[in-house]
């Protein structure tokens, strides 16, 4: 075997492991395909079929009245009668728990919801894994961050049609891909200084989904550079469950080449998995 085959079977064997993690992630007992419903709480207290307690949220933050033995479990304390969970932040959440599943309380496009998470709902038992291209290393590409002066609130659609959701974008990543000149404009990512990036391209549709799709990008380097791998984007939640409130690409993240890399089209999306 020649240094080069050596360094393709690494690099396939190093993306096999990270895809595995990315899964594992995406099906755990209070992953996203254990979510059983999406419910939109307001002033009028309403009890769910998958969740003990009657929930509402007002200028208070939200709270829950739980009837003679319910009892949920939050950070070691036990909760139980009525309980205020405060005022959750945009894109934040709590995560209570009881012995059948966790319910997650949290607050997305302005909107606070509930939603119950059953290790048994049959989309996370009947979970098979995602398809995906090939890993191939043309796909890592180099590019260069270009930051804004200031960081740029940017509002995009939802999957959920009416929602929508305001990202501070710090900048921009500019990148070629057979010798077009191509930029993507970037989020802030979860580690500080990395970058989260929504897009979509000649592929959405066809054979990847057709929304959108997700790629994490390492903080750049000193001088701006940085490493955009496709061959690990990503699906979000939406690709698999209609109970996911996505945030779509910005217009100008829709790609005209053909990115034949990453996660392709879930197996759920045939059949009544996903909301596109």
């Amino acid at each position: 075997m020649t240094t080069q085959d050596t360094e393709v079977t690494e690099f396939a064997a190093e993306w096999e492991r990270w895809h595995k993690q990315h899964e594992d992630r995406l099906a755990a007992p209070d992953g996203f395909l254990a979510i059983t419903s999406i419910n939109w709480l307001s002033e009028t207290p309403a009890r769910f079929a998958d969740a003990p307690g009657s929930w509402a949220a007002d200028d208070s933050g939200v709270s829950v009245l739980l009837a003679d033995g319910e009892e949920l479990e939050l950070d070691g304390e036990v909760i139980k009668g009525s309980y205020n969970f405060g005022r959750i932040p945009e894109r934040g959440g709590l995560f209570p728990r009881d012995a059948n599943g966790v319910y997650e309380v949290a607050r997305r496009g302005g909107n606070d919801i509930l939603r119950p998470r059953r290790p048994g709902n049959g989309l996370r038992t009947g979970f098979r894994g995602t398809p995906a291209y090939a890993p191939d290393p043309r796909w890592v590409v180099l590019g260069r961050y270009r930051p804004f002066g200031t960081p740029r609130d940017t509002t995009v659609g939802s999957v959920v049609e009416g929602l929508q959701h305001v990202y501070a974008a710090p900048g921009a990543v500019e990148f070629e891909v057979d010798g077009q000149p191509l930029a993507l404009t970037a989020f802030n990512g979860h580690a500080a200084g990395s970058l989260h990036i929504l897009f979509t391209d000649a592929t959405s549709g066809v054979t990847t989904y057709a929304a959108n799709r997700s790629l994490q990008v390492a903080s750049p380097d000193a001088d701006g550079n940085v490493v955009l791998d496709f061959n690990r984007a990503t699906n979000l939640p939406c690709a698999y469950t209609e109970f996911a409130t996505c945030p779509l690409p910005p217009a100008e993240n829709r790609l005209p080449v053909a990115v034949e890399a990453g996660e392709q089209i879930p197996y759920e999306a045939g059949q009544g998995g996903s909301a596109a």
